[in-house]
């Protein structure tokens, strides 16, 4: 199976699981009178939405190379990693903005009506199912190499987090009597304060992206020493590095005898360029240039 036909499957599993919970947690809400509840299925809906966003822009960035996009539409990944991130900080500051006008309201005398128990179940199946799907779509993320599906496991993960938040204040609220029913729009404020800093960690990672962030400095020792590991080669230098969707791009000089000939300086450099694709992945762009290097 392809890497695009691999993230079809685990985006299509995980959009069929967000349907489920997204009708199941907004009946629970409605009929279980649970702001918690309803913020939660707000988060399931948000997931939903950027499950087809996955879809949409990893086929587009699986897209070959043309003679407009010379560098292949790889960006169309990180595309949709930072539409994922901008639709999960919106839904957690709706989240808390309604759970803030809820906790003014009973502060002002309002009474805050008891959630039933079914919200509370809807809270539990949601936990067991989102962290399921986290665990095995960030598995696939892993393998893939895909940015888009990783930061989609993610939205998975931080939807487990409220569910997790909505089963505390939810359950407080019912075990604990009436005068504790505070608890379920207090968790919904927590459980956007959560995500708001997924969605920060997601959006900052995508933006670096976008604004040709380097690679980490980690990654970049690392090509350094395999190409001062090829003979022949010395004081390897400016290098250059930036993703391109779940691929890298890499501009590096070196250093050779300058009594070489041409083509035994084309030979070297197209051995670092092969030593690279090797480490990272035949669709690595690389570019070498060459330089001489007086032994004496």
């Amino acid at each position: 199976m392809t890497r695009e036909k691999e993230i079809y499957k685990v985006t299509i599993i995980g959009g069929l699981v967000n349907l489920f919970l997204l009708i199941f947690k907004f009946v629970a809400g409605i009929l279980g009178h649970s702001a918690a509840m309803i913020a939660d299925a707000t988060h399931s809906f948000s997931d939903f939405i950027t499950d087809i966003i996955v879809l949409v822009f990893v086929r587009l960035g699986n897209r070959p190379k043309d003679k407009s996009h010379d560098y292949g539409h790889g960006k169309y990944e990180t595309l949709a990693m930072t539409i994922i991130g901008v639709a999960l900080m919106i839904v957690a500051i709706t989240i808390i903005v309604e759970g803030a006008k809820k906790i003014a309201f009973w502060a002002n005398g309002g009474e805050i009506e008891e959630p039933g128990m079914l919200a509370f179940w809807a809270a539990v199946v949601s936990i067991v199912m989102k962290e399921a799907i986290y665990r095995y779509s960030i598995i696939k993320a892993k393998q893939l190499d895909s940015k888009a599906v990783e930061a989609n496991a993610w939205h998975h993960r931080s939807d487990a987090l409220s569910s997790l938040g909505t089963a505390v204040g939810i359950g407080g609220a019912i075990f604990l009597g009436d005068r504790w029913a505070i608890l379920d729009p207090i968790a919904s404020v927590i459980v956007g304060a959560v995500l708001v800093k997924v969605a920060f960690e997601i959006l900052k990672e995508a933006v670096g992206d976008l604004m040709e962030q380097s690679l980490p400095e980690k990654i970049e020792n690392e090509m350094l020493e395999l190409v001062r590991g090829i003979p022949g080669i010395v004081k390897p230098h400016n290098l250059r590095t930036r993703r391109i969707g779940n691929h890298y791009a890499i501009e590096i000089h070196i250093m050779m005898d300058g009594d070489i000939t041409l083509r035994e300086a084309h030979d070297k450099a197209t051995e670092v360029e092969n030593v690279l694709k090797n480490q990272y992945g035949n669709e690595t762009h690389v570019a070498v240039h060459v330089e001489p290097y007086n032994k004496f």
